[in-house]
């Protein structure tokens, strides 16, 4: 069993999520009380071609382990070599398998959750990398519970993954056809965390301390995945923790601390040197400014002055101004958080 899941631990993991869950994303939740990392998914291929932009999304802070960098790809072979060269650079904790995207461009290629129609190439990928890596670092996967509410098959596909050597199983309580819409279904993970002999850690609708605590206690979970609901507020990870320990909820945050915060991310990319301009970095964290916006008085016109922010000086000036018309406004600075 994998380190993160023995003396009775129950890990919170840090979804892997495109174009969110970046170096400093990672930075900020591990401090936050996320105990286990996955990158961004990557292309094997992009990996093989040794694409630089690609090589990006596998780089990792030393803090941030337990990591395990996500592949996605349908040719097994070329993903053992993909998942050889990434041991070299880096040495991850584990190597874990895109088996869940629901996105078209990773579908169309026969990626993702498109491999959940195809259980014979499926098992061919997870074999395939799970023997090329051999002993040098455990091989995870993700999946969802199927393609669609006609092919909900995820307890054959985890007794397929298990049986090609992989460790763990994170199970999105989704279809692919259902995107991110509806409800997650719990009840199919937990059938499957109880038909197999490794670790699955659930992921779907984790949104409060209270949501971990109740599939910890209900279902055969051996962890939970958190992805969504970090994006909006990432003191899910600390509020979650405290709740399993005394079954309280921590006190709500003050709007300025929410501020210090998103200020602290914008500056962090910056530092980082991916982008070759402080205007660029700044658009990239545009989205991520959307999604810190709610739960914040006044989170409307917030998201329209975020879409047009191009500058750290900007993002100062709009958070002076908004603590300013809070306290003028006699506004309360304690703020409940968006997912309690």
């Amino acid at each position: 069993m994998l380190p993160w899941f023995q003396n009775d631990q129950f890990p919170l993991y840090l979804a892997p999520m495109a174009g969110v869950t970046d170096l400093v994303f990672r930075r900020l939740c591990k401090e936050l009380g996320a105990d286990v990392m996955v990158t961004e998914f990557v292309s094997a291929e992009g990996i093989m071609q040794a694409d630089e932009r690609t090589r990006v999304y596998t780089e990792f802070d030393e803090e941030q382990r337990p990591v395990g960098v996500q592949l996605f790809g349908a040719d097994g072979p070329r993903m053992a070599e993909a998942a050889k060269k990434i041991i070299d650079w880096k040495r991850p904790d584990f190597i874990d398998i895109n088996f869940g995207c629901p996105v078209k461009k990773v579908v169309s290629k026969n990626g993702g959750s498109s491999l959940l129609r195809d259980c014979p190439v499926l098992a061919s990928v997870a074999e395939s990398i799970a023997k090329g890596v051999g002993d040098q670092v455990p091989v995870t996967a993700k999946i969802r519970i199927g393609w669609d509410q006609d092919l909900i098959n995820a307890p054959q596909v985890c007794h397929i993954l298990e049986d090609c050597g992989m460790q763990t199983i994170a199970i999105h309580g989704r279809t692919r056809a259902q995107g991110y819409a509806g409800e997650a279904d719990w009840e199919v993970i937990d059938q499957c965390s109880r038909e197999v002999n490794i670790p699955v850690v659930g992921n779907g609708d984790i949104s409060t301390g209270e949501d971990v605590a109740r599939r910890r206690n209900t279902t055969g979970v051996k962890g939970v995945m958190i992805g969504r609901a970090a994006m909006q507020y990432p003191w899910i990870f600390r509020d979650a923790k405290r709740y399993l320990e005394t079954g309280q909820h921590p006190e709500p945050l003050l709007l300025e601390e929410r501020w210090t915060f998103i200020l602290r991310h914008a500056r962090m990319l910056i530092e980082w040197g991916k982008f070759s301009h402080e205007k660029f970095a700044i658009q990239s964290l545009r989205s991520r400014l959307m999604a810190y916006s709610k739960g914040l008085p006044g989170g409307k016109v917030l998201r329209a002055r975020f879409a047009t922010v191009n500058s750290i000086a900007e993002l100062e000036d709009l958070a002076a101004e908004h603590l300013a018309h809070a306290q003028a406004a006699s506004d309360t600075n304690l703020l409940v958080s968006p997912t309690s």
